[in-house]
């Protein structure tokens, strides 16, 4: 039957098509990105004193750890992975390369690397710190680790660029209904609002 067709094309995509897809998508983008990539590292270097990148463990698909990649966007003595909007004295504390690259999230390009070495995929949900993963080990919330995590996602389109208009429990679900729902269709829309969303103002 028709709905019998679309689940095993759908259990296809998650199963080989996706990792498929997600094994060319970087592979292109490290190799178009490799100059503009070289030229970030360069200027993070001569921007601030520090390394070029920054590396944590992160929880991803299954609670699997793995060693999440970024470039460098904080001062080192700054609590790297905090949301702009939510540091003190944000301004004063970033440069103005830092305040363009984390909110053009320039940061996260070699996340690419994660995403061909299969810890990530292109979509899923954002792969959490060791501590944001243990609060959410409780059953009504353990259901989002069943779904990859991604470089983008559901939750991140859905309000990108209107800092704290989506509740930290309006996300939790939100991870959880792509956990469970997440398809091509479901992909492709999430990576076009991705791709738009860089083009508004905020």
């Amino acid at each position: 039957s028709r709905c019998l067709c679309k689940k095993m094309l759908n259990c296809m995509y998650k199963h080989f098509f996706k990792r498929f897809i997600d094994i060319v998508l970087s592979l292109t983008g490290l190799v178009l990105l490799a100059i503009p990539m070289l030229a970030v590292a360069v200027i993070i270097k001569l921007d601030s004193p520090g390394p070029v990148f920054f590396k944590q463990k992160r929880v991803g698909k299954g609670k699997t750890y793995f060693m999440i990649w970024k470039f460098r966007s904080m001062p080192v003595q700054a609590p790297h992975d905090t949301p702009t909007h939510l540091l003190q004295n944000a301004d004063a504390m970033l440069s103005k390369w830092q305040r363009f690259e984390r909110r053009a999230s320039i940061d996260e390009l070699p996340q690419l690397i994660n995403i061909l070495k299969g810890d990530m995929s292109i979509v899923g949900n954002r792969p959490l710190p060791l501590y944001e993963a243990e609060l959410l080990t409780s059953d009504e919330h353990i259901d989002r680790f069943m779904g990859p995590a991604g470089l983008t996602g559901l939750w991140q389109v859905e309000k990108r660029g209107e800092a704290g208009k989506l509740s930290a429990e309006e996300r939790k679900q939100l991870d959880i209904q792509y956990a469970k729902n997440f398809s091509f269709g479901l992909d492709i829309k999430i990576i076009l609002k991705t791709v738009t969303a860089f083009v508004q103002k905020e």
